[in-house]
């Protein structure tokens, strides 16, 4: 695939880069359509055991180009933004949390808008030393967006969410690891290298189990203890039949290396 979205598969994982590098990888409703098919392509896929995203050039995202939200008709009504959330981010952040795999984003530079955003619905997120998240949107009289609401206060808490929102402030990468807001900050020239090296790794691992997981944090969110136990016994009673929890104990007992499938229990 090429265009403003490069897809590029590897043993066990996929990469999908984000790439008009010239418009720092800002969205248009085509590169929209370009990612949902290289996202379609990823969860079709037998082979595919972890995603991960990043962007080309100087940045990994800034947001929306708001070159294609230019009236020519300055009487023209306003655009619906709300209708751009409901037909392209909110689809693509439900994705990106529902995809039965890890989803890593390596941040290469700029986060801003719902780019940032869009980092933070993936699973793991490690960042450039030299890559600044933004919560531009303050600055164009809007609100956060892409799930940045649900995200920030969640990650960072009450205080620091409000202030990143309302300020738009740039938060650099080693201010974000400091914060939670992230996994992980990377040296610039061991970024790719090492956000590789952990989807390889991802690949290995039982993926069954790893999607689990992350449905199960998810709700945890919204859960209190007695449901949260709750589920915790049902998840478990389902991943405990599956093969690679079978191989986990073999491998466990008898020293060796597990050698996971990552298929789901049949």
């Amino acid at each position: 695939m090429t265009g403003s979205i490069l897809v590029e598969e590897e043993a066990g994982h996929t990469r999908v880069i984000l790439n008009r590098p010239e418009k720092l990888n800002t969205f248009n409703e085509a590169m929209h359509g370009e990612l949902r098919e290289a996202l379609d392509r990823v969860e079709a896929s037998d082979q595919c055991r972890a995603l991960l995203i990043t962007g080309a050039g100087r940045g990994f995202c800034a947001g929306q180009d708001l070159g294609d939200r230019v009236q020519a008709d300055p009487d023209s009504p306003p655009p619906d933004l709300g209708s751009t959330l409901e037909q392209f981010y909110n689809p693509l952040v439900r994705r990106l949390r529902a995809l039965p795999m890890p989803v890593i984003c390596a941040v290469n530079g700029v986060a801003a808008g719902a780019g940032a955003n869009i980092a933070l619905a993936c699973d793991i997120v490690l960042a450039a030393r030299s890559a600044k998240f933004i919560q531009a949107f303050a600055k164009l009289g809007l609100v956060p967006d892409a799930g940045g609401t649900y995200a920030l206060p969640r990650l960072i808490g009450p205080a620091r969410a409000r202030g990143l929102a309302m300020l738009a402030e740039p938060l650099s990468a080693e201010r974000a690891e400091q914060w939670g807001l992230i996994w992980k900050v990377v040296d610039d020239d061991k970024l790719m290298e090492e956000a590789d090296a952990l989807a390889a790794h991802l690949a290995t691992q039982p993926t069954f189990g790893l999607a689990q997981t992350k449905r199960i944090l998810d709700a945890s969110l919204s859960n209190n203890l007695d449901e949260q136990l709750d589920l915790e016994r049902d998840f478990q009673r389902r991943a405990g039949t599956s093969q690679d929890y079978a191989e986990g104990v073999s491998a466990f007992m008898n020293k060796r290396a597990p050698k996971f499938t990552g298929k789901p229990p049949k």
